[in-house]
């Protein structure tokens, strides 16, 4: 994927602490009380343009999101929208994936979404797969008991290999679809991605994933 450079996005992004959490390591294990509630706490880790966090953060106000992405050129777009619509349960990390650990507590998270991630064909890249062991051994520690991940891709093989890294693990997979759009799966929200893909007639395949005991 091609960034389009926005050199004015870090700027705007600094204009929205509220939204864009600058500071996520101060918050850690006290997540609950920057959102000023004790509702669970989910979050999607590469979380793009925002679409799918804010439509969720819309339809399920007993939630709190927090969505995090590395790329200021593309989260500027999902601070926009959240701004724009005055969700009050979303909230953005421009932090990168790996350093989970220094801003959640162990038990901290209820749900991890992962959405239309970078599939890393190449055999030699399988670890930077956001469904690799080394990723789900770190959702582990962060999630409560019996913890879930909720996946979506439009990449088959990505999917086929993120089925048997979850089985592996030990995860037990529910609602399992190959054909997300044919399935009669209820409430589903799209990204944007998912929308381009599905216009073109393209598969979407969805799968949850629950760890057994998280750690």
């Amino acid at each position: 994927m091609r960034l389009r450079n926005k050199p004015w996005a870090q700027d705007e992004i600094s204009k929205e602490p509220t939204i864009v959490i600058g500071n996520p390591e101060q918050h850690k294990g006290q997540w609950k009380e920057l959102f000023g509630n004790n509702n669970p706490i989910h979050i999607e880790v590469g979380t793009g343009k925002g679409q799918f966090l804010t439509k969720m953060g819309q339809a399920h106000p007993e939630i709190n999101y927090i969505g995090v992405e590395k790329y200021t050129s593309v989260i500027i777009t999902a601070v926009e929208r959240v701004r724009d619509e005055n969700i009050s349960n979303v909230k953005f990390l421009n932090k990168d994936v790996l350093n989970l650990g220094e801003y959640f507590e162990k038990g901290e998270l209820d749900r991890v979404y992962i959405n239309f991630t970078d599939p890393w064909p190449k055999a030699r890249h399988a670890k930077r797969r956001l469904t690799h062991e080394g990723f789900l051994k770190l959702y582990d520690t962060l999630l409560k008991p019996y913890g879930e991940i909720h996946f979506k891709t439009d990449n088959q093989g990505l999917f086929e290999y993120s089925l048997h890294s979850f089985s592996k693990y030990g995860m037990t997979l529910n609602n399992v679809s190959l054909d997300l759009h044919k399935s009669n799966f209820e409430g589903n929200i799209m990204t944007e991605y998912e929308e381009k893909f599905s216009a073109k007639g393209m598969r979407i395949y969805r799968c949850e994933a629950v760890y057994a005991n998280s750690q």
